[in-house]
């Protein structure tokens, strides 16, 4: 009932930028939070940052000051990275707790298909 489709990913020299996007469609009500995780090869999946309804962001200690996550209405999401390192390649995917408008309502998770990022010399 929902989809979502990101975008922005690709390979990108280290301290430089890139920005995903994230578009969610479908029978939406409402989206709570939408957020990216990551998980690079041989690791668990990762909160990056995500972003409330409201506005209230949050962001794991290790991109606090290189990234930001900002939204965009209700079913957009962006992630502006900053300062790339190394260690910021994964594939990166965007999350979104949804009521639905339709029954039963939810609110339910989504996951989208996930986008390469790249960061090397």
């Amino acid at each position: 009932q929902v989809r979502l489709v990101e975008s922005g990913g690709g390979l990108v020299q280290p301290g430089g930028s890139l920005t995903l996007s994230c578009a969610a469609s479908g029978s939406i009500f409402d989206i709570y939070v939408m957020g990216w995780y990551r998980q690079a090869p041989g690791k668990q999946r990762e909160l990056v940052a995500d972003i409330t309804s409201g506005g209230s962001t949050n962001y794991r200690d290790s991109v606090k000051g290189r990234f930001t996550i900002s939204r965009e209405n209700v079913n957009t999401v962006y992630l502006q990275m900053n300062s790339l390192k190394p260690e910021d390649t994964a594939v990166y995917y965007c999350n979104a707790e949804v009521l639905l408008a339709i029954t039963p309502r939810g609110p339910y998770d989504y996951w989208g298909q996930g986008t390469q990022v790249t960061v090397s010399s």
